[in-house]
Parts: C-alpha cells; structure tokens; sequence
C-alpha cells in the first residue's frame, strides 16, 4: 500500500495553513526586504490579559527598550501554591516573522502552560533581514540572563516559578534558535537559572544538499525558495556563510564537537511531511552520536508546525508528550539534587 502523498487534514487546518504560506509570499520581497506594513494587517494579534483566559493569565515584560527586547509571560492560576518550571519560548516564523502577540502562539503558550504546567515565557526577538545572526542568539541569551538577576524575577515572575527548573523550547526557526541559545548559556555562569531541558519542535537547519525530504515535498520548489530567501536573510551581508556553515548545517561537517559539553535531556519533534525532516533526523542522530541524552517523538502523518493546531489530535498528543518528557526531566534533577 502506498503512503499517502499529503497528510489528511480538517478544513480549517488546511485554510490556516494556506493563509500562513500565503502570508510568507506576500511578505517577502526579491531584493530581500520584507513588507511590514502589509504583515501587519495580515496578522491577528492577542493583547495580554490580567483576567485568565482558559485559567492562564499573561502579561508582556519589556527587557530592552532601545532593540525592542520583551517578553510575554503565560501563568496558570490553577496552580498558583505550586512550584512550577519555568519553559523559554522561541517563536517559529523563518526568523522573519510572528511573535508571541499573534495569535497563533497566544494560544499555543497559553496551552503549554496550562498542560505542562509551567510558567511559559515567550520572547520577541529581533527580526532578520533587519537584524541578521546573531541578534537572534543575543536577544534569547539576554533574556536568560534578564531572569537571572534577582530583581527582575521577583519583579516579573510569579513567586512559585523555579528558575533552577529551566526548559528552554522553540519550534522551527526557533528550535533553531533554543539550541543555539543553550549552547551558549551552557557556557555563562548563572546565579539561580538553570537550564535541564530543551525541547526542540521541527527546528530550521538546512545544509548545501538538497535530502530527498526536500526534493520529495509537495510544491518542494516553492518551499524551497522560501527557505532560501529566509536563510540569505538571516546570515550576515558579506560574511563567509554558506549552507554548511554550522549555524545552519548544525550537524554537518562543520559542526561543533559537543561530545564534551555538559548537554541537558533533548526532546527533539518531527513529522512525516516535514520538508526539513532529514534535516532534523540528522540533528537527532548527531545528538545521540556525540553520547547526548535525546528522545525522538515522530509524527508520520503531520506537517512543519502542527502543534499550533489543537483541532488536531496529534497536538494534543504532542502536548501529553512534552508533559511526559518535563515530569521525567524534573523527576531526575529532584533525585540528583536528593542525591547530593
């Protein structure tokens, strides 16, 4: 029997989907500008709000004024007695576009908080093509050490978040961005945050080859300019970046050697018609190659980003499996520390 050449999706999905991809082409210009004015009235954002919806309350922080660095913070009331970990959010979006004030991510947060439950902090970072790398990995690094400084998370934070019980997440371009944001906070001597897990969701690598999971997609020359267009806007202008350099290619043969570095337990997502699946299949493998702790969790049938959609029932699925990896994480550290 054959496999199916699309994943079966509800209606709504598919018009969400359309309206996202739409979006990105009428966005992106060919001299390599993006139109803002036009993203703007495309985009439905959700303003924070004190009063809880779906018994989570949010509210937006501002880290940087003068770069526009800010934060939206997602708490649960239900457990509002309870300690609870503390999950860094990184929006998807080609390091181009969204937020975590559209509504897409508004509501995604708003879930993993309430699920997991933690205290989910979902950062805006600079946008490329204004700010190429490595402004994303700045802004995401400054963010931790912004939580670390006693002040700003007594100020920020509600008093039951555990900043010593830190995961750091991010889907696409930022499953990108959380990897590269750990890498670099692994090496930073933090006060009180501690970072024991990363949750990578379909992250954005890519590499100078084209994989059969590129070539083989549905529409894969239109997916492929796109990502083309969001990888020359990322790199700095002029430098001697290609597709293999290691902020793109991660695993490939210009990649870091971690097999030294103290790595933290990685869930690392994918799905079947995923055009960047072999990309991330890669990733995963040089993780457990290197002796990293790595768990896989597969979607055969689901596409790039499904878990923002909670029509499906793989979201919801994703989600009881991300609760699932948090308790085995957190489990294990609280036994470490008992162990002490």
């Amino acid at each position: 029997m054959e496999s199916p050449k699309s994943p079966s999706l509800p209606w709504k999905t598919r018009i969400s989907l359309w309206f996202l991809y739409a979006t990105m082409g009428l966005i992106t210009r060919k001299d390599g500008t993006v139109n803002h004015r036009l993203l703007k009235l495309l985009l439905t954002r959700s303003p924070p709000s004190s009063k809880p919806i779906n018994g989570v309350k949010s509210y937006d922080v501002i880290v940087d004024p003068t770069r526009n660095l800010w934060f939206r913070v997602f708490v649960p009331t239900q457990y509002a007695i309870e300690e609870l970990p503390v999950m860094v959010y990184f929006h998807g979006g080609g390091f181009i576009f969204l937020s975590p004030d559209v509504k897409l991510f508004d509501d995604a947060c708003r879930r993993f908080a309430r699920e997991l439950p933690a205290v989910v902090v979902s950062v805006d970072y600079r946008l490329a093509p204004e700010h190429r790398h490595p402004a994303q990995h700045d802004d995401g690094l400054d963010v931790l050490k912004f939580l670390d400084v006693e002040d700003n998370k007594s100020k920020w934070l509600p008093e039951n978040a555990n900043i010593s019980r830190c995961f750091i997440a991010g889907d696409s371009a930022g499953g990108h961005i959380a990897h590269f944001v750990f890498q670099r906070a692994s090496q930073f001597n933090f006060l009180q945050l501690q970072v024991i897990g990363l949750v990578i969701i379909q992250p954005f690598f890519g590499g100078e080859e084209r994989t059969d999971s590129e070539i083989g997609a549905i529409g894969s020359a239109r997916v492929l300019s796109l990502t083309d267009w969001c990888w020359n806007a990322f790199v700095p202008l002029g430098g001697p970046y290609n597709r293999d350099h290691p902020v793109i290619n991660v695993s490939g043969p210009n990649a870091l050697d971690i097999s030294k570095m103290d790595f933290v337990p990685t869930m690392v997502v994918v799905a079947g018609f995923d055009t960047l699946r072999d990309w991330q299949m890669r990733y995963y493998q040089w993780l457990k190659k290197s002796g990293k702790e790595a768990y896989l969790m597969d979607y055969p049938n689901m596409f790039h980003g499904f878990h923002l959609f909670p029509e499906l029932p793989e979201c919801n699925q994703f989600i009881s499996e991300m609760k699932t990896f948090f308790h085995k994480v957190l489990n294990k550290t609280i036994g470490d520390v008992g162990s002490v």
